[in-house]
């Protein structure tokens, strides 16, 4: 039955898009709003097929984001889930994307729907570590005959916000870190925005230990540069969810399982920094769906707190 409701929740003009682009006799059913995303609404999307059963679409819209913006990384996830195709990357399916709101009324991506879901808690993180590891070294194994665009990054020592309380040494030293121009870098394929709230596990129950990689989401992001910066973005996540310790081991289990680094200690920690740096901008931002997904220890302040420990361990690190 038509849970009429939750389905107009989903605008008229986006609502008949979406249904142009189903099989015969098919229809949408349900729509159920998915949390975590930040930039753009997520909605699951049950479609009733003509044999009485169901299959599950995603549509991504982006609502409050400019249509230049939105449109360029739709454009960008609508041809990263098409190369993705057939790679052994667990990534969505494209079915439909509409990125200058010509037909819906915000600018929209219609993609397949992955099993599995994203683990944030802190039991069973031994596991999925080396896991995140293997995939994200996966994806920089990939060489597309045409390389996306070259990675951006957007906080500069003029832009950092150093928490209250923070290690004044530390953060000051840090930021000189990244007044030097960036250390030179062999390319690869990005994700840009890989981290536990963009990989969907499979974890039985009764074997945690047993847990897999279902899917990995979000690719609006995708660039060409250096492996560093996905690995610091990840670990910097963790740091933030797990504590500055799992930040730190993130780089290892990535090159335990084969990825490749900079040369150099300095050169590795310099990505590492200036992903750090740049979470002190957002940290508001990026933690409450954290708390939305259950995480309520999780408050600003206490993710302000886990990154001036994990910049200080950082700078440390460095001697």
């Amino acid at each position: 039955m038509t849970n009429h409701d939750e389905v107009t929740a989903v605008r008229p003009s986006t609502l008949a898009w979406v249904s142009r682009h189903l099989e015969a006799g098919e229809r949408v059913v349900r729509t159920e709003a998915l949390h975590g995303g930040i930039t753009a609404e997520m909605r699951r999307l049950t479609i009733g097929t003509r044999d009485g059963g169901t299959r599950d679409l995603v549509l991504r819209t982006f609502v409050t984001v400019d249509v230049e913006h939105a449109e360029d990384g739709l454009n960008r996830e609508a041809d990263t889930l098409t190369l993705l195709t057939g790679t052994g990357v667990p990534a969505p399916g494209l079915v439909a994307v509409d990125p200058t709101a010509a037909q819906c009324e915000y600018p929209s991506l219609l993609m397949t729907h992955l099993p599995g879901r994203t683990v944030l808690d802190d039991e069973g993180l031994e596991t999925r570590v080396p896991l995140l590891a293997r995939q994200l070294v996966a994806i920089h194994a990939l060489r597309p005959a045409e390389r996306p665009r070259k990675y951006v990054t957007l906080t500069t020592a003029d832009t950092v916000v150093t928490p209250k309380g923070a290690d004044a040494a530390a953060w000051a030293a840090a930021i000189d870190m990244i007044r030097k121009p960036a250390p030179s870098y062999e390319g690869r394929f990005l994700h840009r925005d890989f981290h536990p709230g963009n990989v969907l596990f499979d974890v039985p129950p009764p074997r945690p230990a047993d847990a897999r990689i279902a899917g990995v989401v979000d690719w609006a992001g995708t660039s060409w540069g250096p492996t560093d910066l996905d690995v610091a973005h990840c670990s910097t996540n963790l740091a933030l969810l797990h504590g500055p310790a799992w930040g730190l081991r993130f780089a290892e289990a990535y090159e335990e399982a084969g990825g490749v680094l900079a040369a150099t200690a300095s050169e590795r920690l310099y990505w590492r920094v200036r992903d750090g740096l740049a979470f002190s901008e957002e940290v508001q931002v990026v933690s409450q769906p954290w708390r939305e997904a259950g995480r309520t220890e999780l408050t600003t302040r206490a993710v302000e707190e886990r990154l001036d420990a994990y910049v200080t361990a950082l700078m440390d690190a460095l001697g």
